[in-house]
């Protein structure tokens, strides 16, 4: 393929997880991909597991002006921007509710996804066209006791986004909100309630589907999002047993 006719990707949040895996799908699929994350010794690590084209930038979306100056640097050094999928987050299991765990989370997840958003839309509206894809969850249905920044912070993406497609309202520019149930990922380890766990590799394939589909909201796998709206209808009384001993 000719590089000029490539379409470029950029993928914040791909040191691990579905980032990760993500990204090398975007690239067997003929996407330049820009590898973006705080943790730069693993960016390293993945480019060289991809053979095709690929740039990468050290990137901490919790240090938002910073953050996103670099994020348009690294478009400008791509040459342009087709599609950004921002997958950056934490999840702190706050049983003590300190606010540090709080403030970590809402720093990331919230002020850190929106300035990546509003560089990545600002930009598609200035060339008619593009493709933005946010990591939602599940979660962000309905409140946690043990997570309750955590839910919030997806309730907030999954909203923004709406808002976003709402704001584009074009046939050139796509919003895509994707809902992973659980994914074997830092997120969940050491939860002893796991089940219907999906692999990195095999969400970033029914992502990628989504994307490909140009899909408006996708639950990654489908029982999920039935899991989800049935928990979401649930009494408070009901939901929160639960959260019992």
């Amino acid at each position: 393929m000719n590089q000029k006719n490539r379409k470029k990707a950029v993928v914040i949040g791909a040191s691990s997880g579905i980032g990760r895996s993500l990204a090398k799908v975007l690239a067997e699929n003929g996407y330049a991909v820009g590898l973006a994350a705080r943790r730069f010794n693993l960016l390293q690590q993945l480019q060289k597991e991809i053979p095709s084209q690929t740039y990468i930038k050290q990137i901490d979306v919790s240090r938002v002006e910073e953050a996103m100056s670099l994020l348009q640097e690294l478009i400008e050094e791509m040459g342009g921007m087709d599609l950004i999928v921002l997958n950056a987050g934490i999840n702190t299991h706050n049983t003590s509710f300190s606010w540090k765990g709080e403030i970590d989370t809402i720093d990331v997840n919230v002020s850190g996804f929106a300035a990546m958003a509003n560089v990545a839309v600002k930009y598609f509206l200035q060339q008619n066209s593009g493709h933005l894809v946010g990591i939602s969850s599940v979660a962000a249905l309905r409140g946690s006791a043990t997570s309750p920044a955590y839910s919030a912070s997806k309730a907030f993406v999954s909203n923004y986004l709406e808002g976003l497609k709402l704001k584009v309202n074009g046939d050139k520019i796509y919003v895509t909100d994707i809902r992973p149930g659980l994914v074997d990922t830092a997120l969940i380890r050491g939860n002893s309630w796991k089940f219907w766990v999906a692999s990195p590799e095999k969400a970033a394939q029914k992502i990628f589907q989504a994307v490909r589909r140009k899909k408006k909201v996708a639950y990654i796998g489908t029982r999920w999002g039935i899991i989800a709206w049935i928990a979401k209808l649930l009494p408070d009384g009901i939901y929160k047993l639960r959260y019992r001993s």
